[in-house]
């Protein structure tokens, strides 16, 4: 409590417990009690402990609901930095869902008196809370789920600490409204909340990138809106992700020298419809966010000095197809034909990439990518030294390393037990007939999102992309330490949503992008249960589970009921399609 200045505690018993807290430094307490101040004088201790109370100058305050401290006359003015509410109950055997109705009224009261940066304390005896640090842990019906009940005022678990009654001199525990039984405090658990941001719901952004001497003008679709100019590898970053790739080039740097190109890809790209496949065996055209230009300018220099663009809508000179980059290996011709590209030196370029994937806890629709382009003597066996060369750096990680023979490419594979294929050592054909046909042209490209998260140990890996400013402060501290969670054990909901469709025209990843718009992220997982094809009519019915889990925001049963709503209502607008 060395931090927090102003406390505010209710449901007090005897007040032992404010009045223990009370003798700490720095510490102001304002002790409430549901009770009169006429029914707690019959309280055994309660009038001592009072008088240690106002002896310290604390505030003592009688008749409080805790559901309702806003419309406290004296409360209604005060912010606190901690909220304490020990052993919280409705009385005799009012069951769980009392109990965690007390709870969600408690917290969602708590949090309009709350300062921004404050927490909510609730100690819980043993196996209430529902959390796996009880032991034994209830089955999740049975308890009273204060993690989702904190969830429905904006609040996350941030931290669970056995509750030492030792600490609190003179403290002793009473039962429900001060009965003589009191509750029982060994193994009981204090749970720490704190405020949670709020959801975004994603737009679509206005882009315009440059390729070549165009200027393409375009609409980001709305699930990608958050990956976009977030700059994790940027010069001031102290991201993980960027933190992989400094470690894994520093590496690298003791074995083959090692360039890092200063090119500004763009990350749109202009490119036919065979082109992903052609320069990443893993893409489909499917894959790909093909993007349709709301305007392309062209830039006349032969015209004009200076910047001059004119509309090409009026040129019918668009002839390509535009899409977000899939792969940076779209970018290896580029490479070896630079000026500065050496054989025998690394060139290393990274940047995000965007695949449509399904939604998985293990794949992301953006990450960012590391790409390695050299040529080496092929006497070297170059594809074999970068294998054990990486291996020796890696094998600690669960990462595996698979060979591979595709037509005339040589390559190796890396694998974890979460994601297959997230990086690939490749021996490519060369695009120049002018180099040295006893040098290979040698591509390691790696999924640094997916990296970061096995060497951190990041449980999920929408963490990386969070904006809550905790996620990267403990990087800041700790850059190479092992991530210890923000928001501990987030309840998940699942919910089941079922439509008619027509198999020719439907798109499966059409359904998970308009998840991932709709829920914001909020959906962890998507698994098809069900699907059945009519006989005679032609079309087929999917049934799909959802499973709404956030890692690093408050989400509420409530939440995630609207969230799926929200679906329901969308789904057959923008698919076409029929809601069973």
């Amino acid at each position: 409590m060395s931090k927090t200045r102003e406390v505010l505690l209710v449901g007090e018993g005897n007040f032992s417990f404010s009045a223990a807290l009370s003798e700490s430094d720095g510490v102001g307490v304002t002790a409430t009690c549901f009770q009169s101040e006429n029914q707690m004088h019959r309280q055994e201790g309660a009038v001592v402990n009072i008088q240690r109370l106002r002896d310290r100058g604390s505030v003592v305050l009688f008749e409080v609901d805790c559901t309702c401290l806003k419309e406290h006359d004296t409360i209604q003015h005060s912010l606190f930095d901690c909220i304490i509410f020990n052993f919280p109950h409705c009385g005799r055997k009012s069951g769980v869902k009392k109990n965690r109705i007390l709870l969600e009224k408690f917290f969602q009261s708590a949090v309009a008196v709350l300062k921004d940066n404050g927490e909510v304390h609730v100690t819980l005896c043993n196996g209430q809370g529902g959390t796996p640090c009880d032991s034994p842990m209830r089955e999740w019906h049975n308890s009273w789920q204060v993690v989702a009940m904190a969830a429905e005022a904006g609040l996350i678990l941030s931290e669970i600490r056995p509750f030492d009654c030792e600490a609190y001199q003179g403290y002793r525990c009473t039962g429900y409204r001060s009965q003589d039984k009191g509750f029982h405090v060994e193994g009981a658990l204090t749970h720490i909340f704190s405020r949670s941001l709020p959801h975004t719901v994603p737009e679509k952004l206005k882009m315009e990138k440059t390729i070549g001497k165009e200027t393409v003008c375009f609409e980001l679709p709305a699930e990608l809106s958050n990956y976009m100019n977030r700059d994790f590898l940027g010069q001031q970053s102290h991201h993980p992700v960027k933190t992989v790739q400094e470690q894994l080039l520093r590496e690298l740097k003791s074995v083959w020298p090692v360039c890092t190109m200063n090119e500004d890809f763009s990350e749109l790209v202009s490119c036919l419809p065979e082109t992903p496949e052609a320069c990443d065996s893993t893409l489909t055209h499917s894959d790909v966010y093909w993007i349709k230009p709301t305007d392309t300018f062209i830039f006349d220099q032969s015209e004009h000095e200076q910047n001059d663009c004119e509309s090409m809508d009026d040129q019918q000179s668009f002839t390509g197809s535009y899409a977000l980059r899939p792969s940076l290996l779209l970018h290896v011709q580029e490479i070896t034909q630079n000026e500065d590209f050496t054989p025998g030196t690394l060139h290393a370029v990274s940047g995000l990439v965007f695949q449509r994937v399904p939604i998985s806890p293990s794949r992301s629709p953006a990450f960012h990518q590391l790409l390695l382009v050299g040529m080496f003597p092929a006497e070297s066996h170059p594809v074999q030294c970068f294998q054990d060369c990486l291996e020796s750096l890696l094998a600690s990680y669960g990462i595996s390393f698979e060979k591979a023979q595709t037509g005339l490419e040589q390559q190796v594979w890396m694998n974890s037990k979460m994601l297959s294929k997230f990086g690939r050592i490749a021996h490519l054909p060369s695009f120049s007939s002018a180099l040295d046909e006893d040098l290979q042209l040698i591509t390691v490209s790696i999924n640094l999102d997916h990296l970061a998260t096995l060497i951190f140990g990041i449980s999920d890996w929408r963490l990386l992309w969070s904006f809550d400013p905790r996620f990267l402060k403990h990087f800041e501290l700790n850059p190479l330490g092992s991530f210890s969670p923000f928001s501990l054990y987030p309840p998940s909901y699942l919910h089941d949503i079922s439509f008619w469709m027509e198999p020719e025209s439907y798109d499966e990843l059409d359904f998970h992008a308009l998840v991932r718009e709709v829920s914001c992220g909020a959906v962890k997982d998507v698994a098809l249960v069900d699907r059945f094809r009519h006989p005679h009519m032609g079309h087929a019915s999917l049934c799909y589970r959802l499973t709404y889990q956030s890692p690093d925001l408050a989400l509420s049963h409530s939440q995630a009921l609207g969230l799926q709503n929200q679906l329901r209502r969308l789904l057959p607008l923008r698919l076409q399609v029929t809601l069973r």
